[in-house]
């Protein structure tokens, strides 16, 4: 039987994948928006060599953009992992029960204040650098508009990334506000709520170490009663 800890990861790095494309068309906006050279739709060519010094400000902007996202993502992933590895699900709990739970291990409750605290910063940095990107960009679409392709383009990938943002600002606020560790990739966003089985299996004392009860506690002698 596949191990859930294994599942979990696979489903993660799956999202993780189909998330790259949206946020790579969703930063580099200078690049993928339809602009207008000479009557007809730029190419992915034109749009990177253009001279034009404003152009070069905003594709430098985006590479910036899309570092910092993708930075962002590394940190959600390594949350993510600490997560799978050290927590898990159980449905029978409620949401909130790993508070109480994890002060009985002091080491794992502070790692998780401290990733749940580094995601959020991290994370409204990305937000405020992301949107110096799309203000940015709207004199590139006024500029250069082309058609109606040029507006519905822009507007999908913003939508996109802004989604995934605020998705993310509502797992890392309530995160750090109830003191629990919501996860961001699950299709419903879940909150592990226990510790997981495989690091209380480590942490349990070895059978030997532990004391055998002697055989005479056990069992009770019968001892017959000679009349």
């Amino acid at each position: 039987m596949i191990d859930v800890d294994i599942i979990q990861r696979i489903k993660v790095a799956g999202i993780f994948f189909l998330q790259v494309y949206k946020v790579t068309t969703g930063t580099m906006l200078s690049l993928f928006i339809p602009q207008n050279c000479d009557g007809k739709i730029c190419t992915l060519t034109q749009n990177y060599e253009k001279p034009d010094p404003y152009h070069k400000l905003v594709l430098y902007w985006n590479m910036f953009s899309m570092f910092t996202f993708f930075t962002y993502y590394m940190i959600e992933l390594r949350r993510e992992e600490w997560a799978i590895k050290f927590l898990d699900i159980d449905n029978n709990k409620p949401d909130n029960s790993l508070k109480e739970i994890i002060r009985k291990e002091p080491k794992l409750d502070k790692k998780m204040d401290s990733l749940n605290l580094y995601y959020y910063k991290t994370l409204v940095f990305n937000c405020f650098v992301y949107l110096i990107n799309i203000g940015l960009t709207g004199k590139i679409i006024k500029d250069d508009y082309h058609s109606m392709s040029t507006i519905s383009c822009f507007i999908s990938f913003v939508l996109l990334v802004v989604m995934k943002l605020y998705n993310s600002l509502i797992v890392a606020y309530q995160s750090i506000k109830n003191d629990k560790m919501l996860s961001a990739y699950m299709m419903e966003f879940v909150s592990y709520n226990v510790l997981d089985s495989d690091y209380v299996k480590e942490e349990e004392p070895p059978i030997e170490d532990i004391e055998e009860v002697p055989s005479a506690l056990k069992t009770e002698e019968i001892v017959p009663i000679v009349r």
